[in-house]
């Protein structure tokens, strides 16, 4: 019998665990725990880093703390919640932290395709156009693409919850990961989901699918005018700063791309790859995102080891 959330029994859902391995679940949470606090330690010295360094006051580096901010956004919205399961059993969650959840996953999500879009630009504009660059990236622009970037992804998923939000859900409700995803709470509602997947489909294309494209126009014209250079090593050089750039947009796309054809096609496939693979999604792009950059901008290596310096005195 569909359980309405009209009713006494407000609906909840039960997250997954680690299927097969529920008597090591508290051990196998140590790596989950981990990746956590690097991602949180990381991301953190990256604000602030840029924001104690006036040399990293620029565009890309401002677009760069958005990305880390994101990041720590959407793995503190995920991970604990885990994390309580893991440890104390807790696997309900109601209906409305559910739904809160799901769009905080899915709108984030959108705010970060949206900077990796615009860091795109800035390379583009860096490199193809570089006496224009000054004047067409300034802090300001930054700070209102930002609040863009922000806007679109509220607008565009805000929607997701208040479409599920009526409907009736039948039981068992058990998740297929240790968080909640629109597609995985809406396979559970025992009504016409029609109109959530189309406009869930449609905000995926409209959102993270026109960014891939124009992320990947984007480095099409880069490459182009690299190759008008004549040298190889100033080829070498100029594409070089765009290095950590594609390795974080491959750090986002690859693990959502995953995911999805892990949605799409693998229902046959063994429930610990769901729940594996949406902790991948969750947590590679924020535990990487700011090594990357560690790795390859000197000023902030500089800045991160005198704060580790000062605080070690």
């Amino acid at each position: 019998v569909p359980l309405s959330n009209s009713s006494e029994a407000s609906p909840s859902f039960l997250l997954a665990g680690l299927p097969g391995l529920e008597g090591l679940q508290c051990w196998l949470s140590i790596p989950l725990c981990s990746a956590y606090v690097v991602a949180v330690a990381g991301n953190g010295a990256v604000l602030l880093a840029v924001r104690l360094e006036p040399g990293l006051h620029a565009p890309m580096y401002l677009f760069l703390c958005m990305l880390a901010a994101v990041d720590l956004a959407l793995a503190t919205a995920t991970v604990p919640r885990t994390l309580s399961f893991y440890w104390f059993d807790s696997r309900e969650i109601g209906l409305g932290a559910c739904l809160l959840q799901m769009f905080l996953i899915h709108a984030l999500s959108a705010v970060e395709s949206a900077v990796l879009l615009a860091m795109a630009v800035d390379r583009y504009v860096a490199i193809c156009h570089p006496l224009r660059h000054a004047a067409v990236l300034t802090n300001g622009t930054t700070a209102k693409v930002g609040l863009l970037a922000l806007a679109r992804g509220v607008i565009f998923f805000l929607p997701l919850p208040l479409l599920l939000l009526p409907l009736p859900f039948c039981g068992p409700r058990a998740l297929s990961h240790s968080f909640c995803l629109h597609q995985d709470v809406m396979n559970l509602a025992c009504a016409n989901t029609t109109p959530s997947v189309v406009y869930g489909l449609t905000a995926i294309l409209l959102v993270m699918g026109l960014d891939a494209l124009l992320i990947c126009l984007s480095y099409v014209l880069i490459l182009r005018a690299v190759l008008r250079l004549a040298a190889w090593r100033e080829r070498l050089k100029v594409f070089s700063t765009c290095i950590a750039h594609i390795c974080v947009v491959l750090a986002f796309y690859v693990p959502l791309i995953g995911l999805s054809v892990v949605h799409r096609f693998g229902k046959d496939l063994a429930p610990l790859v769901h729940v594996i693979m949406g902790n991948v999604y969750i947590l590679v792009p924020a535990v990487l995102n700011p090594i990357i950059y560690g790795v390859r901008t000197k000023q902030i290596q500089r800045r991160i080891l005198s704060l580790i310096h000062v605080t070690d005195r």
